[in-house]
């Protein structure tokens, strides 16, 4: 290794021991690196804008710990930072990081510091990102180690910090990547990757699709098993142009060409890691064993089957995985029928691409939609979904850019408005969507937006709508 290679790799040969670390956000991954770094000796100063009641418990907590933290001041660099450690939900232009970039001091975020602290034989890992659907790929791919025999974990955007489990005695890790820790990322490398698919999401934080584009490719790292999406051109785009990989495979909801997994009649097959891939297909799994079922849950399930087979797991194995994975909430989650009409939470449908996916699945919907847009188009996706819709009922700030939409584009779907913010809102949207409802149809929140207009976040939102649904299924009877 030359000079200039070791000036790029700082960390490597140095001891913790003394350097001084600004960590950037007083959040679940800024905790966590705060504690690791200060068990090794680091000094480590945390930096957060609040300081409320929970900050302060935060605070005494790390400060037991040795570490310094700075409540209600986001913007001031501390003056001796050797290494700056920001939380994936600073922008790269807030004044700190802007600060640290000029000043020549780097910035990694809570990813690249686990992969750097890595011990020797430390688990490898395999990576997801995408627009939709990584916390059920991770967590499918997490239960289909565990039943190829592999002590596993789900981390990363998960629950367990990723800072905190790569000192843990785990075979494999199943990590989740935003494009947020993505972009603050220098040096991963893990053993498969995939990108799930891609969309514009994110754009007022990156600044542009090109950089959002950018930030998911990385994932593909020199040496790693690139897993892509056969049937979204930006994946399979990514794979291709990723230099040192040692493998493409490709997943698709089409009858899959060699080197391929795929769908064939009623069954998930792989036609990539088998003896005679052009002749032979390994049936991984029924399509029954997908849940919940829909066109883009499937292929989910093909995307966690494409990492654990490169990481050896039988076919056995990921029908076992897919029987046991339990899907998490608010994820085109059944929640009751009423009078022949059943009723679907997906409010962490909270852009176009979701919300398409979700649509898709439906054959007569009527749809719930609103909250906040995030600047994004709908127009692509009224347009596609205009077929499937027997109405529409509106809710949040930015629902007047869908209700222009569906004029243009499905002028003959019935919509109705519903202005109101208060507790109660949810209950009047149900009720509106119960009216427009015949049997056989489906009753779909799946709202394109953010929730940040009316809710907590999406799980309040479902919540709420999950309480909706059974207070009509209880008027019903």
């Amino acid at each position: 290794m030359d000079a200039e290679e070791v000036n790029e790799r700082p960390w490597e040969g140095r001891p913790w021991d003394g350097q001084s670390v600004c960590v950037a956000g007083l959040g679940v991954s800024g905790r966590a690196a705060a504690r690791v770094l200060a068990a090794r000796g680091a000094r480590v100063t945390i930096v957060d804008a609040r300081d409320g009641e929970e900050q302060r418990g935060h605070a005494a907590e790390l400060e037991a710990r040795g570490v310094t933290v700075r409540l209600g001041d986001g913007e001031s660099l501390p003056a001796d930072a050797d290494l700056v450690v920001t939380s994936p939900g600073w922008r790269p232009d807030t004044p700190l990081l802007a600060a640290a970039a000029a000043a020549g001091i780097e910035i990694i975020g809570e990813v690249e510091l686990a992969w750097r602290l890595r011990p020797e034989g430390a688990a490898p890992w395999l990576a997801i990102t995408g627009t939709d659907g990584k916390t059920t790929v991770v967590r499918m791919l997490a239960c289909m180690l565990t039943a190829a025999g592999h002590k596993a974990m789900a981390v990363g955007n998960v629950g367990t910090p990723i800072v905190e489990a790569v000192s843990e005695p785990y075979d494999v890790l199943a990590v989740e990547l935003s494009s947020y820790q993505l972009h603050w990322s220098r040096s991963l490398g893990p053993y498969a990757a995939t990108v799930l698919n891609v969309a514009p999401d994110h754009l007022d934080w990156h600044g542009s699709m090109d950089a959002y584009v950018g930030a998911k490719a990385k994932i593909f790292a020199p040496g790693c098993v690139a897993v892509y999406n056969a049937d979204d051109d930006t994946s399979a785009a990514l794979a291709e142009r990723a230099e040192g990989v040692s493998r493409r495979i490709g997943f698709t909801l089409q009858v899959p060409r060699p080197g391929e997994l795929g769908v064939v009649e009623e069954l998930l097959v792989d036609r990539a890691f088998t003896d005679d891939p052009a002749s032979q297909a390994a049936e991984l799994a029924a399509l029954g064993d997908v849940r919940p079922f829909a066109p883009h849950n499937v292929a989910n399930a093909l995307a966690a089957a494409g990492l654990a087979r490169a990481f050896g797991a039988p076919p056995e194995a990921v029908r076992e995985g897919l029987r046991a994975f339990v899907p998490d909430p608010h994820r085109i989650q059944h929640v009751a029928d009423v009078a022949g009409v059943a009723y679907v939470n997906d409010s962490k449908a909270t852009q176009p691409h979701a919300a398409a996916a979700s649509l898709a699945a439906y054959d007569s919907v009527v749809w719930i939609a609103g909250g906040l847009l995030k600047g994004l188009d709908v127009d692509d996706l009224v347009r596609s979904c205009a077929g499937r819709l027997r109405g529409a009922v509106l809710m949040g700030r930015d629902r007047h850019r869908i209700a222009e939409a569906l004029a243009r584009h499905a002028p003959d779907v019935p919509v109705v408005d519903v202005p109101d913010t208060d507790t109660g809102a949810m209950d009047r949207v149900v009720a509106h969507a119960s009216g427009l409802a015949r049997p056989g149809d489906t009753v779909l929140l799946a709202p394109v937006g953010a929730s940040f207009d009316m809710f907590a976040n999406y799980p309040a939102r479902g919540d709420a709508f999950i309480a909706a649904v059974e207070r009509l299924s209880r008027d019903a009877r």
